[in-house]
């Protein structure tokens, strides 16, 4: 798939962003989990997606061709990504869309439906949990203790064959059943390529996260979707199901044999269909129930 990747300035900050889709298709945002460039959505996916909907994906701050920072010394929080997003839009000329944001991006979505409504048309949570990562779910499931255990150990970060295995292996346990090596290869080859300081990435697990929101998600008055894998070890599904249960007509979509991240190959059938529906002009043709 062709990309149309341009810089664009976010409040002082770069972003890139790529594009793809009919310039006139109502538009998808797309906003990755912590750690993940633009390249973390798999092309065959987003032209997929692309057929019907102007798709819109970008590298985070510390991720891809965007401004980094020096490892362990992020200079933004979780509410500077949140504003990122809308940024954008501004940038790309986009007075509303439809935001898919997946575990930190739907973090970062949560923030943009209650602050920005007007910015946001539907809004689709993938791998999420509600309020604040690692801080506002005591009641929920913890993430499994054996996740981070299993991850590799860490690089030489300038060996750049090394740090594809590395990120490679890194989505291994996150995935369960869902795993594809070739998917996360194509994808870690490219994200390391892309990279102007693959090591920025980890201050995602750094930054600040800023005030609680949780308990305003009942605020939230946009159509949502819920998307969960029914075997997330990083957000069980109860996370998923507690969205669903606080977002005021929220709809979850629970997908099996999947984990945390975008669902595997097998279920994007699924997932497109999904969120065409969700997405589409008509509300009564938005997606609704579990599968």
């Amino acid at each position: 798939m062709g990309r149309d990747e341009h810089l664009v300035d976010v409040g002082g900050v770069t972003l890139c962003v790529d594009a793809a889709g009919p310039p006139d298709a109502p538009v998808l945002l797309l906003a990755h989990g912590g750690a993940c460039s633009l390249d973390a959505w798999p092309d065959d996916l987003v032209s997929w997606l692309a057929r019907d909907r102007r798709v819109i994906r970008f590298d985070w701050r510390d991720t891809g061709r965007s401004t980094t920072w020096p490892p362990g010394e992020p200079g933004y929080g979780l509410p500077d990504l949140a504003g990122d997003l809308v940024g954008v839009l501004d940038a790309e000329g986009v007075a509303s869309a439809h935001l898919v944001g997946l575990s930190m991006g739907g973090a970062a979505a949560q923030l943009v439906a209650l602050d920005h409504p007007d910015r946001v048309r539907t809004l689709t949570l993938v791998s999420a949990t509600p309020g604040v990562p690692g801080r506002e779910a005591d009641d929920l499931p913890s993430s499994d203790p054996d996740l981070f255990a299993a991850s590799p150990p860490e690089p030489d970060w300038s060996d750049d064959a090394a740090v594809v295995a590395y990120l490679v292996e890194e989505e291994r346990p996150f995935q369960r059943g869902g795993f594809d090596a070739d998917v996360e290869r194509v994808i870690a080859e490219r994200t390391v390529a892309r990279a102007t300081d693959i090591r920025s990435r980890t201050n995602h697990g750094v930054m600040d996260g800023g005030p609680s929101w949780r308990a305003r998600l009942g605020e939230i008055r946009v159509p949502t979707l819920v998307v969960h894998g029914a075997d997330d070890p990083m957000f069980p599904l109860a996370h998923g199901r507690a969205l669903a249960d606080e977002i005021p007509g929220a709809e979850l979509l629970v997908v099996p044999g999947a984990g945390h991240g975008v669902p595997p190959r097998r279920a994007w059938p699924v997932l497109v269909e999904g969120l065409l529906r969700h997405t589409a002009t008509d509300p009564s043709h938005r997606a609704a129930g579990t599968a």
